[in-house]
């Protein structure tokens, strides 16, 4: 069996178990489909339900029995920066690998993949001043120490619209914490996983530590029911994510989801709306839409509602839709063929609702292959319609009139999601006001501003759990308290 293989990728027709390359046992392969294309451009093997069986076996023991948990977190830490040097040699092809799969702008890309690196850089520095072990005083008169021990075996599933960045949010700090870890990348978008665990072999890392299995969603659901897995982490739609916490409650496994948004961005009225405009058209059009956190919902009040409009059609009409390898291009394709048919079904329910449908709504001409649409702006949008309560993901932005800053915040907590939000304003007191109103995890002023290295994570249907920073690696440690007599020597 032929594989396609643009990314230098060294065993394409196999999984990465226990340390080894294998043959799948019973999952087949990957077919790779470029959005720009519309075409096949690489074949991954498909891992089955026997090599989820297989990787849980080498997890654990590597775990139970390993070297990995018994290290100490500065010895860990250097693994993580053998494993950063060896991603650095492949950071071409990792740019490579997030264009061919999702259509991601090559700048974007670069920036994407180097932000995922980084992460080892960061929790690997970390290590030093986070208090794995703390003694203290305890309340009877003798000695306590608080300890975080790791929490085991642990399953990462990335999403396919940032597999990278967000996939090595979760090992990063999973394996400096001291687990073992089983990679589960989208059948989508599993070449960065592949050169991952390429790279965690070129760096020496003791057998079963990361074990990378691409699989459809019957063998992922599969392998979280595995009781051999003690945490899975999640990123993705908040239906997969009800499933993940469903069957992980079953057997109290832990987990953390990182789920859907449908974020607003208030805009006050001291702020200028060509500046606003400007700025909104420039978040929904990345990743052409498919970021969680996207600011797909404006909040405007009544008499500066049409301006807005008029403004942002503007904006969205002036950007250049096409190949992502065009240095020129402004946005890319939607990442799949099924994607653009979700995102046509939304437009077409705001439509048939009522909104005013302003600009976009198709495919740019021109294009006349790849999974392209348009910018497309609603205008007159009720916080009840359909387009302002779902996740479209995709590069649809709703604009909504308020009557004042009450009523704004009222619209935006009307929302079963609470994952990020901005306020567009220059008085910083009315900025922390309404931060402080929203339920949302993440919050800013005046820009599309997130921080991977602080705690992130959603309020609400938009997750359960906090990843980013020192909340990122508790998450992946459990707490142990031991009293003692007396605090033990070098503690």
């Amino acid at each position: 069996m032929k594989y396609l293989n643009p990314c230098h990728l060294q065993h394409p027709d196999k999984v990465f178990i226990g340390g080894e390359w294998v043959p799948p046992q019973d999952g087949g392969r990957l077919d790779i489909v470029a959005p720009h294309l519309e075409e096949v451009k690489a074949h991954t093997a498909c891992a089955g339900r026997l090599d989820m069986d297989d990787a849980v076996k080498a997890a654990r023991a590597a775990f139970d029995h390993g070297p990995w948990p018994r290290l100490s977190p500065a010895e860990r830490a250097e693994y993580l920066q053998k494993l950063q040097a060896e991603l650095g040699k492949r950071a071409e092809d990792l740019t490579n690998a997030l264009v061919l799969q999702t259509g991601t702008l090559v700048f974007g890309a670069r920036m994407m993949t180097g932000l995922g690196s980084y992460m080892l850089d960061f929790y690997a520095r970390g290590a030093a001043g986070f208090k794995f072990e703390e003694a203290m005083s305890a309340a009877d008169g003798g000695a306590a120490v608080v300890v975080h021990e790791p929490v085991g075996v642990v399953v990462a599933i990335a999403p396919w619209n940032a597999p990278y960045t967000i996939m090595m949010n979760k090992i990063a700090p999973a394996l400096l914490a001291g687990c073992t870890v089983i990679m589960k990348p989208a059948p989508e978008t599993p070449l960065e996983a592949y050169i991952l665990a390429e790279c965690a072999e070129a760096a020496g890392f003791p057998h079963g530590v990361l074990n990378m299995v691409p699989g459809h969603r019957d063998a992922s659901d599969y392998l979280i029911s595995n009781p051999g897995v003690d945490k899975v982490g999640f990123t993705g739609s908040t239906t997969a994510g009800a499933r993940i916490a469903s069957v992980c409650g079953e057997r109290i496994g832990r987990c953390s989801l990182e789920l859907g948004g449908k974020s607003a961005a208030i805009v006050l009225d001291d702020y200028d709306l060509d500046a606003a405009a400007k700025f909104l058209a420039g978040v929904i059009t990345i990743a052409c839409g498919q970021v969680c956190v996207t600011l797909s919902r404006v909040l405007v009040s009544h008499a500066r509602h049409d301006a807005l409009v008029a403004a942002l059609k503007r904006e969205l009409e002036a950007v250049k839709v096409g190949d992502p390898l065009d240095p020129t291009s402004m946005m890319g394709p939607l990442a799949m063929e099924r994607q653009r048919h979700r995102v046509e079904d939304y437009i077409a329910k705001g439509v048939l609702e009522g909104a005013t449908l302003v600009t976009g709504g198709k495919r740019p001409e021109g294009l006349s292959k790849g999974y392209y649409i348009e910018p497309t702006l609603f205008a007159n949008v009720d916080n009840d319609m359909t387009i302002a309560q779902e996740e479209i993901f995709g590069p649809v932005l709703c604009v909504i009139p308020y009557e004042d800053e009450a009523d704004a915040i009222r619209i935006a907590n009307a929302s079963n999601f609470g994952l990020f939000g901005a306020v567009l304003t220059n008085d910083n007191a009315r900025a922390y006001h309404v931060a402080r109103s929203i339920r949302t995890g993440a919050f800013a002023q005046n820009g599309f501003r997130l921080d991977y290295f602080l705690p992130f994570g959603g309020f609400k249907q938009s997750g359960i759990g906090r990843e980013g920073g020192v909340s990122g690696l508790k998450s992946y440690t459990e707490t142990k308290t031991i009293l003692l007599n007396e605090v033990p020597p070098g503690l």
